[in-house]
């Protein structure tokens, strides 16, 4: 009988430890305010016609990602959309392939539902890609789903187009589908891949506004999938979430409005920390990384000391937060926010090179 998950370890510490003065836990750019994003809109009430949707979020929603706003579901954040598409393709007993390392909420949510878990890995050795034959050999005519990121959580690692087709055509073959976790995609700002569910139907994708934008605070997520899946979509989020807060919608509208400028900020933050980020690594000898060119995070190995000494180190001794990798399923790493502002960032990798050089065992 499967043991049914009731919460995430990771999420309970991000709510409950993760804040810090010098916080390198957080994947999502700093927050906006309300005039950021146009101010409260004088037009609207606190309640409006989004019973199913509010159709001016619909459509902004659908324009973004290249969809008819009839293949948008609204949902409370980018977590709730996966667990609101998961809940409509996967019964218990079903098996469902995830990706290895994962953000645990992924996982569990499977779990939560009753599914046989199958996994697939990406090979820290490989730099987390996604190796298309691994997860090819690993489908089975059982399986009902398939559970990946793009950008990968925690790398940040990118899967290509071509990468994601292979696995869709498997996928059909048996007749599943392909959940990709979209979230962190719009911090691709060159040569943007669009939406996967261009590939084709074997795709459903999930997405917000909080990990690329700073816009936690809306709650707003989607699910993009074809017509029959999304309208079981919303009769799932019947049960669920019912009605998103109508206000926090009329919000997203605006900030819709204002992506191409709010990406422009993402940007300079991203793009500064990289940079502040690639030439304090360069200087090191006792860690190991991975720094895509994409992203709002980036992986670090500690190669003189453990990983989660670092951690807790940092925290008592110099009030810095980095994400314990045992949260991942890898516990020789942590994850360093690069989407902080770029003093806390220069202060938190002091800290960690003060730690390392002083507790790391010599080689």
């Amino acid at each position: 009988m499967t043991t049914r998950a009731m919460g995430t370890p990771y999420i309970e510490w991000a709510k409950l430890q993760s804040a810090a003065r010098w916080n390198l836990a957080t994947s999502g750019l700093p927050p906006l305010s309300v005039e950021d994003i146009g101010g409260w809109p004088e037009a609207e009430g606190l309640s409006g016609p989004n019973s199913y949707g509010y159709a001016p979020l619909l459509e902004r929603i659908a324009a973004h990602h290249g969809v008819r706003p009839t293949e948008v579901v609204t949902a409370a954040g980018c977590s709730m959309a996966n667990f609101l598409a998961m809940a409509a393709l996967v019964s218990p007993g079903d098996e469902v392939l995830v990706e290895r390392p994962t953000y645990d909420p992924l996982l569990l949510a499977a779990s939560h539902l009753g599914a046989r878990i199958v996994r697939f890995d990406r090979r820290a050795d490989a730099a987390f890609r996604i190796e298309p034959d691994a997860v090819i050999a690993a489908i089975s005519p059982r399986t009902r789903l398939i559970v990946l990121a793009n950008l990968h959580n925690p790398s940040s690692q990118f899967t290509s187009n071509d990468v994601l087709a292979r696995i869709g055509d498997a996928a059909l073959r048996v007749g599943a589908r392909v959940l990709v976790d979209e979230v962190y995609l719009d911090t691709v700002f060159d040569d943007a891949p669009g939406s996967c569910v261009q590939l084709g139907p074997a795709f459903v994708a999930t997405g917000s506004l909080t990990k690329a934008y700073g816009l936690s605070a809306l709650r707003c997520g989607w699910i993009l999938a074809d017509e029959d899946l999304a309208r079981r979509i919303w009769r799932m989020n019947d049960l669920y979430g019912n009605v998103q807060p109508f206000a926090m919608d009329a919000l997203a509208v605006q900030a819709f409005d204002r992506l191409p400028a709010l990406a422009t900020r993402s940007r300079a933050v991203l793009d500064a920390n990289r940079t502040v980020f690639a030439a304090w690594s360069a200087t090191r000898d006792d860690l190991a990384f991975i720094l895509p060119p994409w992203g709002t995070t980036v992986c670090v190995r500690p190669t003189r000391m453990n990983a989660a000494e670092l951690c807790a180190v940092l925290r008592a001794e110099h009030e810095v937060a980095v994400v314990p990798g045992r949260f991942f399923e890898q516990p020789a790493f942590v994850r360093v926010s690069l989407c902080v502002e770029t003093a806390v960032l220069h202060e938190g990798l002091r800290a960690m090179a003060e730690v390392m050089g002083s507790r790391g065992r010599a080689t």
